[in-house]
Formats: structure tokens, C-alpha cells, sequence
């Protein structure tokens, strides 16, 4: 696949989701987990999709256990988790691997896009961000450390907000 229009994930629901729906929108994907000392990014996230989606913006969570087995529960409990503790309301998807063999094919095109530290394809750790804008351009990636109030202005200037 050419383009991230053309993919296809599965929703934490468990229905198929096309991302051509998110056409025209800046995309902010994160792989996510429920036990990982970047867990707070969560409240952050949250804020920033609040802050935004009237602009354009639509954050995709992607829950993923291959960091420390920081993300155990089931979709459900995921859900629960999400929606208890940092009330999410941007879009979640199915657990997924980011790395190795059984990689979503969404993620081993985003890494092919945009390379991490040291030019490594490897995604490191959870809370790492792909920006891509309306074009659907991958544009940016955030390490996990990148604090969500860093990604702001660069959102911002994306959506044509400043």
C-alpha cells in the first residue's frame, strides 16, 4: 500500500474502519498502553483532540503489548480504562504489534515514512506519534518522551490555526 487513505484497521469494537474516512483531517496515531509510565499522555491527548477536532484534527489510538506487557487487558477493559480514567473520546482501535513479524501493516508503513532516532524503523517504546496532514502525508514522529504540549504548535500550524 502507497498511501494511508488505503488502509484498513480494526476498531476496538472489532469493526473494520477505513482510514479514507479520516481524508482531509490531521492525523495524530499513537500506539498506546494502560500501564506505561507515558500513561498520562492520555489526559494530554484527550485535551488536544478536544481542543482541535472542530479544526480538523482526529487522534488514533492504537493500544499495544509488546513494551513490558504494559498493555494486557482486552478491548473491553482497554475501553473501560480509557474511558474511566482520562475520558477519551478520540478513536481507539484493536491491539496491535508495531514491531516484528505480526506488525500492523499500518505501522510498518508509518515507520517506512518517517524513521526514528538514528534513522532506526524500530518503534522503541508506547506513546510514539505520527502526524500526518491532510494529504495524508506522514510529515512528523514524536518520540515517546515528546510531551503532547510540544506537539501543539505544530498541530496548530498544520491545521491552519495560528
Amino acid at each position: 500500500m502507497s498511501h494511508i487513505y488505503d488502509f484498513s484497521v480494526q476498531t476496538l469494537a472489532g469493526e473494520t474502519q477505513s482510514l479514507a474516512a479520516y481524508r482531509g483531517k490531521v492525523l495524530l496515531i499513537v500506539n498506546v498502553a494502560s500501564q506505561c509510565g507515558f500513561t498520562a499522555q492520555y489526559a494530554d491527548l484527550q485535551t488536544l483532540y478536544s481542543q482541535y477536532r472542530e479544526q480538523g484534527l482526529v487522534i488514533l489510538g492504537f493500544p499495544c503489548d509488546q513494551f513490558g506487557g504494559q498493555e494486557p487487558g482486552s478491548a473491553a477493559e482497554i475501553a473501560q480504562f480509557c474511558q474511566l480514567n482520562f475520558g477519551v473520546e478520540f478513536p481507539m482501535f484493536a491491539k496491535v504489534d508495531v514491531n516484528g513479524e505480526q506488525a500492523e501493516p499500518l505501522f510498518t508503513y508509518l515507520k517506512q515514512q518517517r524513521r526514528g532516532f538514528l534513522g532506526s524503523r524500530r518503534i522503541k517504546w508506547n506513546f510514539t506519534k505520527f502526524v500526518i496532514n491532510r494529504e495524508g502525508h506522514v510529515i512528523q514522529r514524536f518520540a515517546p518522551y515528546r510531551k503532547i504540549t510540544d506537539l501543539r504548535q505544530f498541530i496548530e500550524k498544520l491545521l491552519g490555526t495560528v
